[in-house]
């Protein structure tokens, strides 16, 4: 796998990964940390008065053994209409959106049922089955975008709202951090950890695989994220902390069986030991969903506003992509075609 720069290298990540939970001896309540972070961002009053949101910028993704530039467009009319526009300037491929509008999926071009009806092969999906994907396509869609307005907003919108409880403290090279426990609609389960000093939201973190929509590599299906239907995957983190990124053992898996192990025993033979763990053992259970992290950083200052110019996302020990805008516009007059697609 190609390796981001310097910036981005595993070791920075890695520091910030081995943020270790605290219990302070009066937890804060969860709604002060939130208004501290608010308050560092511009304020109450400033980001209440945010209507639209649109910003531009650079998306590098890893995939496979290349680093895949692509440049975006996000549009945001705020409670209940997000938008995001990729392109791929080494694709022949156009232009692809995916977001939301209220219930409404807006995708680019339009999500098509597979073929079906051929003999012999799988019949075509019913109208509730095509129902079923696009409600959870928007499910995953809402997801990512409160995922990025925790780092935004340092809270969440009717359109996806979120609940808060406190969960301990973090101690990570730049000072301490506070953690919040963040919950929301089909059992998405979340952790925000906001720095003690200057009370900007740092990173997000969740379990399930990377899914990070059209034109930016899996779609649909491949964890509780972009594009994908909300499952076990967004499930609560453990009590204390956020969960380690998988062992070595874990992301290994087990060991293949040895050659002839599935042909059974020779005939005669005598029956050999069954399968299964040592005695006194208990048996290992499939292993946990990767932890993926959403770091935002290089805040700064756009019209009495913070926000973050750059983002960077982990999937368990591996960087997977970094985000830099250009620059983020408020109050702007969007199209209303800009939130017109699929239904």
């Amino acid at each position: 796998m190609r390796a981001f720069p310097c910036s981005l290298s595993l070791v920075a990540l890695a520091a910030v990964s081995r943020l270790l939970a605290q219990t302070p001896a009066a937890p804060p309540n969860p709604a002060a940390v939130l208004a501290a972070a608010r308050e560092a961002l511009g304020g109450e009053k400033k980001l209440a008065a945010v209507k639209t949101l649109v910003t531009t910028g650079r998306t590098r993704q890893v995939r496979g053994d290349n680093l895949v530039p692509i440049e975006f467009e996000i549009f945001v009319e705020l409670p209940d209409k997000y938008v995001r526009k990729d392109e791929v300037p080494a694709q022949e491929s156009g232009p692809t959106t995916v977001g939301f509008n209220g219930d409404n999926l807006v995708q680019l071009p339009p999500q098509t049922a597979p073929p079906g009806g051929r003999p012999g092969g799988p019949p075509p999906p019913t109208p509730e089955q095509l129902d079923a994907a696009r409600r959870a396509r928007v499910a995953g869609v809402k997801q990512d975008f409160a995922r990025l307005m925790l780092g935004l907003f340092a809270g969440s919108f009717d359109s996806y709202p979120l609940t808060f409880t406190y969960a301990g403290q973090a101690e990570a090279p730049q000072g301490m951090a506070d953690v919040l426990d963040v919950k929301g609609p089909a059992n998405l389960a979340m952790r925000l950890f906001v720095y003690r000093d200057t009370h900007l939201p740092v990173m997000v973190t969740w379990q399930g695989g990377p899914q990070l929509g059209p034109g930016r590599g899996p779609g649909p299906g491949a964890g509780g994220g972009r594009g994908a239907a909300p499952g076990p995957a967004t499930g609560s983190p453990p009590a204390a902390g956020p969960p380690p990124p998988p062992g070595p053992a874990a992301a290994q898996g087990p060991a293949p069986a040895a050659p002839g192990a599935a042909r059974g025993p020779a005939p005669g033979a005598a029956p050999g030991p069954t399968a299964g763990p040592p005695p006194g053992q208990p048996a290992r259970g499939p292993a946990p969903p990767p932890e993926n992290r959403l770091y935002f950083a290089d805040y700064r200052d756009v019209d009495g506003l913070k926000w973050p110019f750059r983002l960077r996302r982990a999937t368990g020990a591996d960087t997977i992509e970094e985000t830099t805008f250009d620059r983020f516009r408020t109050n702007t007059k969007i199209d209303p075609k800009r939130f017109e697609g699929s239904k």
